[in-house]
């Protein structure tokens, strides 16, 4: 966003930086500590929470500053008054801390998160995450919280539904009618678990059922889900199309972006709203596309000058995603210009629902994401609502209660479900405000 950089440099050189305070000091959490701290002007890191502070000590020492421990909100308010950064495990005593600007939460939990972004948007602050899993669960409702609070709520640049957002904004800019969100991958084997992606998260330095996560599809259900919300599309069914050029090899070769177009066109000449969908196997990856339309033969023909084709659908595509390289990007557009990213218009779109990934029998406790018992499979919200589906953020940490198969979808009544947590109460909250229609032929989409 090239207005940003001159509004961040504004800042700066009138002393007053936006103050950012960070939750989670993780693998993404102190990369984004060092962009904003070695890289982003008119920005400055003011308290960092980690549950264990050791790791948000290490994000500033290792960058040759020294923070302050901090017990609680009043120790966070004395370091921020006299401008050394802070470090604490009270995540939501730094979600209400006086002279924070903007709260990123990074943590990719669900509960946990809930009641941070929760905290921040009662004090007042504007909300930036990447944190799929929480706003595909209840984002609706933070977003409503937050509007209510007159506050944005966000998620991030550079990571890939932010980046989605920003070229589905940039092609109806210019007169294109999107009509899918295209997320590229370069493999899913909804099968892959901590255990067998563990060393290529050793090897980059990630926890193995974060990087599990990817690989078995809960990831892109989440990140096509929310971008769903803040698009008002749908799936075209049940798991989407994910059309794989791969033929199941990471390896093999990629096949041009245009070439997968056909795989979704039966899908998109249907009519109806848009789609957010999938492709593995395809280059340039890992990026992004959209396929859009234009109704003027005239702007058809200067498109397909400009080297897009003939169409009938344009394919639009960004070649890379740099997650924490432009979170500070999102910062600014928030507390700069009260401009989200990406944030749901409205009610949910599309949720994330549970799929038994073995089979699970009574007692069994689902622990994570990316974990051993379930992987995430995209949705449309209708048929969850329906159908009681068991959406996969308010299944961790549920107990079975009763067989269920593998590749079965769970339901509300194969669990027993924790009492006492936000999530829950929120999810409820999203339900109320937002009813669902229950007829799934209203929306000429398969479930």
């Amino acid at each position: 966003m090239i207005i940003v950089d001159t509004a961040l440099a504004r800042r700066e050189a009138e002393g007053r930086p936006i103050q950012v305070g960070i939750v989670g000091a993780g693998f993404q959490g102190a990369a984004i500590i060092r962009q904003i701290v070695t890289s982003t002007p008119g920005m400055r890191v003011a308290a960092v929470a980690n549950r264990h502070i050791g790791k948000a000590i290490e994000a500033f020492t290792v960058l040759g500053i020294e923070p302050a421990i901090c017990d609680g909100r009043a120790a966070i308010d004395a370091a921020i008054a006299r401008g050394q950064p802070a470090v604490t495990e009270d995540a939501v005593g730094l979600a209400g801390a006086d002279g924070i600007d903007v709260v990123v939460e990074v943590t990719g939990s669900v509960d946990y998160a809930a009641e941070v972004v929760l905290a921040a948007i009662t004090a007042g602050k504007h909300v930036v995450q990447m944190n799929a899993e929480l706003d595909g669960t209840v984002g609706p409702i933070l977003k409503q919280r937050a509007d209510a609070a007159g506050v944005i709520y966000s998620f991030s640049d550079g990571d890939q539904p932010g980046v989605q957002m920003n070229l589905y904004r940039f092609v109806r800019s210019i007169g294109v009618t999107p009509v899918l969100c295209g997320n590229i991958k370069g493999l899913h084997d909804p099968y892959r678990n901590p255990t067998t992606q563990k060393p290529f998260a050793e090897r980059w330095g990630q926890k193995p059922a974060m990087v599990a996560s990817f690989a078995d599809g809960t990831k892109i259900s989440y990140e096509q889900a929310i971008v769903a919300n803040g698009t008002g599309f749908k799936v075209a069914r049940r798991g989407m199309i994910g059309p794989d050029f791969s033929g199941g090899d990471p390896y093999a070769p990629l096949v041009p972006l245009e070439e997968t177009v056909a795989a979704f066109a039966d899908h998109l000449s249907a009519g109806g709203p848009g789609i957010v969908d999938y492709v593995v196997g395809a280059r340039p990856g890992p990026g992004v596309f959209i396929l859009g339309t234009h109704d003027d033969p005239r702007q058809r023909h200067f498109l397909n000058l400009y080297k897009l084709g003939s169409g009938p659908y344009f394919c639009f595509h960004t070649p890379y995603h740099l997650c924490h390289f432009e979170v500070p990007i999102s910062i600014a557009r928030a507390a700069l210009f009260g401009d989200a990213v990406l944030a749901p218009r409205g009610g949910p779109e599309v949720g994330v629902i549970a799929v038994a990934k073995i089979d699970l029998s009574p007692g069994d406790v689902i622990t994570e994401f990316g974990g051993y018992h379930a992987y995430g499979v995209a949705e449309n919200s209708e048929v969850i609502a329906h159908d009681r589906l068991l959406p996969l953020g308010i299944a961790l940490g549920c107990r079975v209660v009763r067989p269920v198969a593998k590749d079965s979808v769970l339901t509300f009544a194969d669990v027993e479900i924790p009492a006492g947590r936000v999530v829950d109460r929120l999810y409820a909250e999203q339900e109320a405000r937002f009813p669902l229609p229950v007829a799934k032929q209203e929306f000429g989409i398969a479930s």
